[in-house]
């Protein structure tokens, strides 16, 4: 897969490259994975995941607006019914203005 380009297809705005590249490094492992490197929408178990293991333990997050925040992403992604995790997580983060932690220092 291109993330790249996939990152392209649904980021509003210009895309980061070094926090992308901070995210495909950090996430390396898990895209390697068949039943891991795709979030699940329709999977509510997956969508607390997602907020529990993304939004709260590695952007520290705790804002009332989470939920939402991942519904949204779902809403924006919904054309590819393969949504791709790395994808998923840099439009969470560059919503919460968060990409910079994923930027190698």
């Amino acid at each position: 897969m291109d993330h790249m380009a996939d990152l392209k297809k649904f980021a509003k705005k210009s895309i980061n490259e070094a926090a992308a590249a901070g995210m495909m490094k950090a996430y390396a492992l898990v895209m390697s994975k068949a039943d891991t490197r795709y979030v699940a929408c329709s999977d509510p178990v997956e969508l607390d995941r997602v907020r529990e293991n993304f939004l709260k333990k590695k952007l520290g997050l705790a804002t009332a607006d989470m939920d939402a925040s991942i519904k949204a992403i779902c809403e924006h992604m919904k054309s590819d019914k393969t949504k791709s995790r790395l994808t998923f997580y840099y439009l969470l983060a560059e919503h919460y203005g968060k990409l910079d932690m994923f930027v190698k220092k």
